[in-house]
């Protein structure tokens, strides 16, 4: 079983029809996930049969003259992560609340995995995660800053604070697959930093392109999906999930007198 994450900010002027063309040939593939489309581009994770996925894929390419510029990152699972195909049409690709900030017109610098290392050692750089609190609870580049949001549309406040303080520090953003960061660098930019950069390909493409002996990571990488958490070589974690408000669960979590299997764990007791 082959899983497939991609994503592309740029204008879609017609985002229904393409959600309903992409929806239909999902399910002639026997393709499983979820993918958003809006008028600021489309991002979706899809999971099958390899030859399947590249119809997808290349559905995509040519509908939209993408070429090579359509990055797909691939990764292997042992069972089907998702149970069923969902294209759904949002405001946004991801919830910012500011779909009039658009990466595709104005964004950060990417940075490649390669070079990554050596721009979060300088000290003078400020690395921040603009991930959720949960994922980052999971595992996070040392010494990166937490915004602490239970959501993405909470980043937008950490920027303007962070602006208030000082706009001329060099900024490093990174995330899963890329898509929040590099939205992140664009709000940044709006709000008067000069200097920023993002991680080309997010936490995965990292962590499947990087040396053991490089890797800087630490902990375990959250995923929306069945997996819940991938590992440094990109196999399924030790995390399981919440059924009731779907925080990843580590081992101690389970010994807590509040978890109960299938029904609650101490963070929902916390709530």
């Amino acid at each position: 079983m082959k899983v497939v994450s991609l994503y592309k900010f740029m204008d879609i002027n017609d985002p229904d029809s393409f959600r309903d063309q992409l929806k239909v040939l999902c399910d002639e593939q026997s393709l499983l996930g979820t993918i958003l489309v809006a008028r600021e581009g489309f991002n979706g994770t899809i999971a099958g049969n390899e030859s399947a996925i590249n119809v997808v894929l290349n559905f995509i390419r040519d509908r939209f003259k993408l070429n090579k510029e359509l990055e797909a990152f691939w990764a292997d699972s042992k069972e089907a992560p998702f149970r069923k195909m969902r294209v759904k049409v949002k405001k946004e690709i991801v919830s910012l609340g500011r779909p009039d900030v658009l990466p595709h017109r104005l964004s950060g610098k990417h940075v490649d995995v390669k070079q990554w290392n050596k721009l979060i050692s300088n000290p003078d750089v400020l690395v921040i995660d603009t991930r959720n609190q949960y994922e980052i609870e999971v595992g996070t580049f040392p010494g990166a800053v937490n915004p602490e949001n239970n959501s993405f549309r909470e980043f937008g406040d950490f920027a303007k604070k962070l602006a208030e303080e000082d706009t001329n520090r060099q900024l490093a953003m990174f995330c899963t697959g890329g898509i929040r960061c590099e939205k992140a660098t664009a709000l940044m930019l709006e709000l008067g930093f000069s200097d920023v950069y993002h991680l080309k390909g997010g936490i995965l493409k990292y962590l499947a392109e990087v040396n053991q002996s490089e890797n800087k990571w630490s902990g375990e990488c959250f995923v929306f999906d069945s997996r819940i958490a991938v590992d440094r070589d990109l196999r399924e974690g030790e995390y399981q999930q919440c059924h009731a408000c779907r925080r990843p669960l580590k081992s101690s979590d389970l010994e807590s007198p509040h978890y109960l299997e299938g029904v609650s764990c101490e963070h929902c007791n916390k709530n």
